[in-house]
């Protein structure tokens, strides 16, 4: 990627690493012998679920650019630190503890809006597997389209299923046709949050999309829309905000940690604008990609399962998600 024009310096990425990964601890446990959240361990392949997401965001934007979130307590451990340590100093955001994915994504939201308001940002989940990453990292990259050329939206990428999954949140694009909006992407009309198998497998047969958490905005968009239907919250960053690059700015971020509530960006944000805001929310479509939250160790097996039985050449020849041999000998 060539970095030296306005636009490019414009898009900015943040990496949500600030997760404990508690539904899946035992099975890490099993396969570590010791606790450590999912996305700072080797599931799948060589490196761990945050090492791949990395990779995947840096062929689209500098490393410079990508802020990482992550909790105070993930840095007392040597594993996250060695991971963590070739990134840009600047670029690690450490929240005083998880609050979820609302304030997981906003905190490093003020660090780039401080820098420059009208950034086009990219928001990355780390605990996600994607086989066709080019395919991937090129609707990100439409994504990244369609937020220049119409900076009031978000643009949200969703994933074509190919299971009736009943642990995954559903986007709806509008039926309407007549309503494709620039790059493909398509105007919401729902968002379901876990179905029933019964009504999964209704949501794939009407073109229901997987909600893959990967987002594209301009940062000062998305805080104008927060501020209308969160006000609350926006006035807890807003502070931290104005005391960023200060001395007050540590005091400022524990200060507002302390009495901020979890909240999850998906269910209490984007469902919101959603409704209230219908024009500001896109989905678009992503075909043709293996993708998987491995939020449990069902779908890490099945990941792992895939992968022992090729059913593309794609597949046959991605060595980076080769199993291991043992689970001790994988290389963290």
């Amino acid at each position: 990627m060539d970095t030296s024009s306005v636009d490019d310096w414009l898009v900015h990425g943040i990496v949500l690493a600030a997760g404990e990964g508690r539904r899946l601890q035992v099975y890490v446990q099993e396969i570590r012998s010791e606790p450590l959240p999912k996305q700072y361990v080797n599931l799948i392949g060589r490196r761990s679920m945050l090492e791949h997401t990395f990779h995947r965001a840096e062929r689209l934007i500098p490393a410079k650019q990508i802020l990482t979130v992550v909790s105070r307590g993930h840095l007392l451990r040597a594993d996250v630190c060695r991971q963590l340590a070739s990134r840009p100093r600047e670029t690690l955001i450490v929240q005083p503890a998880n609050k979820e994915t609302g304030p997981g994504i906003l905190l490093p939201l003020m660090f780039i809006y401080k820098r420059c308001p009208q950034a086009i940002v990219a928001v990355f989940p780390s605990d996600h597997f994607v086989l066709e990453e080019d395919r991937f990292m090129n609707h990100v990259k439409l994504a990244v389209q369609a937020a220049r050329q119409d900076p009031s939206r978000i643009v949200l990428l969703a994933i074509e299923p190919h299971e009736p999954e009943t642990e995954y949140g559903y986007v709806v694009p509008h039926e309407d046709v007549g309503e494709l909006c620039r790059c493909e992407t398509r105007r919401v009309a729902a968002f379901i949050e876990k179905p029933r198998a019964e009504v999964a497998t209704k949501l794939m047969m009407a073109g229901g999309l997987w909600n893959t958490m990967t987002m594209v905005f301009r940062a000062d968009t998305l805080l104008q829309l927060v501020r209308r239907i969160h006000p609350v919250i926006y006035r807890g960053f807003s502070r931290i905000l104005e005391a960023l690059g200060t001395r007050r700015e540590q005091p400022t971020i524990d200060a507002v940690y302390e009495k901020l509530e979890s909240a999850n960006f998906s269910k209490q944000i984007l469902e919101t604008i959603a409704v209230d805001y219908p024009k500001s929310i896109s989905v678009l479509p992503v075909r043709e990609v293996f993708w998987s939250d491995l939020g449990s160790p069902a779908r890490v097996l099945r990941v792992l399962r895939r992968l022992s039985h090729p059913q593309t050449e794609e597949i046959q020849t991605t060595p980076d998600y080769k199993k291991p041999r043992r689970a001790e000998n994988r290389e963290l």
